[in-house]
């Protein structure tokens, strides 16, 4: 595995796995986050799933993810389906806000990075 995927992937993956630590102690109401780290309308039930609806694909692609890191010469497979599931979450995120009209830069940006790195090496593992 090339050392720059290997760590975009545990800087990603790890980063999934935190976003969605805290989310969840905040919805226990464990820890309580100040209002400008949220996105818009995020007390709206309707757009609190729509978050929560992001918790399996983000966490297949981290388990997955983190599988191709350890996974010695089987990497391939995983981190391809792993990059794909995190181009298709930072599309979807990016997707919802621009058809809701919500352009936060501070949502917009981790997710357009979502999108976009993994393109980077999709052709060459989807080449073979």
């Amino acid at each position: 595995m090339p050392p720059p995927l290997r760590w975009l992937l545990l800087v990603t993956d790890w980063g999934f796995i935190l976003y969605w630590s805290v989310t969840a102690l905040a919805a226990a109401h464990v820890i309580a986050l100040p209002a400008e780290w949220m996105f818009r309308n995020h007390e709206d039930p309707t757009v609190a799933a729509w978050n929560w609806s992001f918790l399996p694909l983000d966490l297949a692609a981290s388990v997955l993810g983190l599988l191709a890191v350890r996974a010695g010469a089987a990497w391939k497979g995983l981190a391809t389906v792993s990059l794909a599931l995190t181009s298709c979450a930072g599309l979807m995120a990016v997707s919802f806000w621009a058809i809701s009209g919500d352009f936060d830069l501070s949502w917009w940006a981790p997710n357009l990075f979502l999108m976009a790195w993994p393109w980077i090496f999709l052709p060459g593992l989807m080449r073979g």
